[in-house]
């Protein structure tokens, strides 16, 4: 009778599991076909104002007001040092939230606490508690996504939020809020057709999410904005600091552990000796700074961060929040590693970083969606190199036929495969164990790896 009823249990919490699941996916799937999706289909989701996110917020009854926050923003980097806050603060015993975007496997990876995604439940619930208003208003995916962050950070009475922008600033849907901190990593040429065709251009929208009074740490010395943010600071009556001016990292190098170390020096003095991190791209050694300028100001603004804080926090970014994607190694023999880097200057890092890694030869699977400068872009990547040009299942996509034709122009050669398993499968049955095989161009082909 025992073993029967056990056994029942079992079928029964199986059948609730399952129903849940499905409640779930399909939920997504109402979110994916309702609201319009930048991600999936570009310009067509994107709006150049915050009504729809104020209504939104007024609606929910302000739920960003309840906690403290960081907010981030940037061209390349604000993810890995939105991550690396997050683990940190984590590691000091603060309730920590996180948002981010785009998600590379499943939609709760934007929306975490403590390094855990939001529950799948929470996701249901809080669609079926909006669905009325979102049918209203019509906001996009991505102006949802953050109504549903602000909410459940304060739902679960999360003590700071580390919160990162999708795209630019001024007008981003997380724009709303009133951090303690805001922190912008760099400017570099990435979606011109909303933020600008010109680095200035660019930086006046990122420099939007200067609030009055908040400090504000600049992560890269780039000649072309620096004025552009202190004005924007100035008028605002904020501080502003620039990372490199107070630290910078003397010498890295990865270890055969498998983790990257850094020596970092502040005001030309030694700071941390063997700061280690499962972050592996030779980029982060920008992101471990303004990571360190950002946690002063916090320090100064009351939160207690120890140095054992910072070592620890550190030292699992990856495993305690889950970023994944940054010079991620997926094999050796032959050593497979993906990046999601996307625009000029991350392929630029990256590509160096391919330099300077031992191998024979490289093997190269890269795809792109459709609203890039692929031309510019391919200009950056070696001609000796074989290419798998592919794309990823997704309606932006550059059907990978276009990129051969395109890349042919530049000497790249290679073929193209209807789909990314496609493409790294040729990869890996071509390559020997001394051959480096790289997975890139795009984050919607990385997400189809990892």
């Amino acid at each position: 009778m025992v073993r029967t009823a056990r056994a029942f249990r079992t079928r029964k919490d199986k059948i609730t599991l399952h129903q849940h699941l499905m409640n779930y996916r399909e939920t997504l799937q109402y979110l994916y076909n309702q609201l319009p999706m930048y991600q999936r289909i570009g310009k067509a989701a994107y709006k150049a104002d915050l009504a729809t996110t104020i209504a939104l917020d007024e609606y929910s009854g302000h739920p960003h007001r309840r906690f403290k926050s960081v907010h981030t923003a940037g061209t390349n980097g604000k993810g890995s040092v939105s991550h690396i806050l997050a683990s940190v603060l984590h590691e000091a015993g603060y309730r920590t939230g996180l948002y981010t975007s785009p998600h590379l496997k499943d939609f709760r990876e934007r929306i975490k606490i403590d390094g855990r995604a939001v529950e799948e439940g929470y996701v249901v619930e809080f669609v079926g508690r909006h669905r009325g208003i979102f049918e209203k208003i019509s906001p996009s995916f991505f102006e949802m996504t953050a109504a549903m962050a602000f909410d459940y950070f304060a739902r679960e009475k999360v003590d700071i939020a580390v919160v990162e922008t999708g795209m630019g600033g001024r007008l981003d849907s997380t724009n709303i809020i009133t951090p303690v901190l805001s922190v912008i990593t760099n400017i570099g040429m990435d979606h011109t057709e909303f933020l600008g065709d010109t680095l200035q251009a660019i930086a006046r929208e990122k420099a939007g999410i200067i609030k009055k009074g908040v400090p504000v740490v600049i992560g890269e010395l780039q000649e072309e904005t620096m004025e552009i943010f202190i004005e924007s600071a100035r008028r605002n009556g904020s501080e502003i600091s620039f990372a490199p001016e107070t630290y910078a990292c003397d010498h890295a190098f990865l270890t055969p552990e498998g983790r990257q170390s850094f020596y970092i020096s502040r005001d030309g003095k030694k700071a941390f000796d063997n700061l280690e991190t499962d972050l592996l791209g030779f980029y982060q050694q920008k992101n471990i700074i303004t990571f360190l300028q950002a946690l002063d100001i916090l320090r100064r603004s009351g939160l207690r961060i120890s140095t054992e804080n910072i070592y620890a926090g550190l030292r699992n970014v990856s495993s305690r929040t889950g970023l994944r994607g940054r010079w991620q190694i997926l094999g050796s023999n032959p050593l497979v590693v993906c990046d999601t880097a996307h625009n000029k200057e991350g392929i630029t890092e990256v590509l160096g970083q391919i330099r300077a890694t031992p191998h024979r030869k490289l093997h190269m699977v890269i795809g792109f969606v459709n609203d890039k400068n692929t031309g510019q872009i391919l200009d950056l990547f070696p001609s000796e190199a074989v290419y798998y040009f592919t794309q990823a299942s997704i309606p932006r996509a550059l059907d990978a036929s276009v990129l051969k034709n395109q890349a042919t122009i530049k000497g790249l050669k290679g073929r193209a495969y209807g789909t990314v398993q496609e493409a790294f499968d040729a990869a890996g049955k071509a390559a020997r164990r001394e051959d480096l095989i790289f997975i890139g161009g795009s984050t919607f082909v990385v997400a189809e790896v990892v």
